[in-house]
């Protein structure tokens, strides 16, 4: 159990975004012996029982496939996580300079309390495209020596009128602007600190103001993730939903035995903002990657790439909300996730009378009862806090339109979206073992 968290805490430290995550997957993937779709199409190679490959998706999103002994019209054991995660990112003109303080514009993107991303120490992680199409790799706040940012906020002392807003009103989308500079470049006379940040920019990266209109760049909490309580049974970090379902996924993709079935891991981007765009679960990729594969096996047609699909059955893996004392109002303890008592099953999720929900079947839930209890997996079912109060989705109700059994299977998680979530090591340990035993025997 601690040696898989202190590979996940590393796992966490280097995956700050979906890019990232999803190169640290594919750099494992490869030492595990699996090669990619591309190259294997491009040699020609024919896929048999045992072979393993991965695709990636504009680097952001990735499937791995490890091929079983039955044919794939006989569907798949899939594991399907997001690795996105809450966050601000960088607008595309977003230097400005304001009373000598140099900021740099941000768009929050997901479901966030906006009050609890100020005063923190953030870090920028992201990609610089230039025009010419050198790509440059950024990273700023996480090493010891480096600058951090800070998104203010106003001092207590007269911050009367703040206080009697509304939660969702104390902070306004429009003031998450992170704070980067305020040393004016000399014998500047216009704006001269916003020249002193370009001239930085210019000095360190090569980059001009310009290069931010084709440009990723995250926002995110600046540290490592560390172990939580005296009696370190937890673990504290940045984007734990979902990358504590991806990691778990994927190393139990990495160990899985070959099976009788068709293992498969997809780790996917937008999540957090309903699944959209290229490297969403809406779009095509996982379809088109199947069909690939099928292609490569010597059995693809449009009837057999639809059979494979249906006949699937996919564990959604995403995160649950682990009850919490002191806001116990906003649970029912009947059905609720606990931390330490393994992994949890979501029936269905949605909101107030399940809308939105991929709502499964009883008869997967008894399968995956007898897996999981053959296996010695220790697990629990909860919903998304109380009826009425609110609720959330995940990528399963998508998968399911193409007629498999899906339902979501993960980690409690407290402080779920805020910048610094918490989670279980106990539960980590039980969600990789659960993956493990129904890739292998589902």
């Amino acid at each position: 159990m601690e040696a898989l968290a202190k590979a996940y805490k590393d796992f966490l430290d280097n995956g700050k975004t979906e890019r990232e995550c999803t190169e640290q997957v594919a750099r494992q993937a490869e030492a595990a012996g699996y090669l990619s779709l591309e190259q294997a199409r491009k040699e020609g190679r024919k896929l048999a029982p045992g072979d393993k490959v991965y695709a990636v998706n504009m680097k952001k999103s990735i499937a791995l496939f490890q091929i079983g002994r039955r044919p794939l019209t006989e569907g798949m054991n899939i594991l399907g996580a997001h690795i996105d995660s809450p966050r601000m990112d960088v607008k595309q003109n977003p230097l400005y300079e304001d009373t000598e303080l140099a900021y740099l514009d941000t768009h929050y993107y997901g479901g966030i309390k906006k009050y609890q991303w100020v005063t923190l120490p953030l870090a920028i992680h992201g990609v610089v495209v230039k025009k010419s199409g050198e790509t440059v790799s950024v990273v700023i706040g996480e090493d010891a020596g480096d600058p951090v940012f800070c998104v203010t906020d106003l001092l207590v002392h007269i911050s009367r009128e703040q206080m009697e807003k509304k939660a969702s009103k104390v902070v306004e989308g429009e003031s998450l602007d992170i704070l980067i500079g305020s040393r004016p470049l000399q014998g500047e006379e216009k704006e001269p600190v916003k020249a002193r940040i370009l001239e930085l920019l210019q000095s360190q990266y090569g980059l001009e103001e310009e290069d931010f209109l084709s440009a990723e760049l995250e926002v995110v909490p600046a540290g490592k993730a560390r172990d939580l309580g005296l009696d370190r049974s937890m673990i504290i970090g940045y984007g734990q939903d979902d990358r504590v379902c991806a990691y778990t996924s994927a190393a139990a993709m990495l160990e899985a035995a070959v099976s009788e079935r068709t293992a498969c891991c997809l780790l996917v981007d937008k999540e957090e903002i309903g699944s959209v765009g290229a490297t969403g679960m809406k779009s095509r990729f996982f379809e088109n990657t199947v069909a690939a594969v099928l292609d490569m096996t010597g059995d693809y047609s449009e009837l057999a790439l639809r059979s494979c699909l249906q006949n699937s059955n996919m564990l959604s893996s995403d995160v649950s909300a682990a009850y919490d004392p002191l806001y116990a109002g906003a649970f029912e303890k009947k059905n609720t996730a606990y931390f330490g008592r393994g992994m949890v099953f979501n029936k269905y999720t949605g909101s107030r009378g399940k809308s939105g929900s991929n709502d499964a079947n009883a008869e997967y839930m008894g399968k995956m009862r007898k897996i999981l209890d053959d296996a010695g997996v220790a697990f629990q079912t909860a919903e998304l806090g109380r009826v009425d109060l609110g609720g959330g989705g995940t990528i399963a109700y998508i998968l399911s339109l193409y007629g498999m059994n899906v339902i979501d299977c993960g980690v409690a998680v407290l402080n779920m979206h805020a910048p610094w979530e918490i989670t279980s090591k106990a539960d980590l340990y039980e969600a990789k073992k659960g993956y493990l035993a129904f890739l292998e025997n589902a």
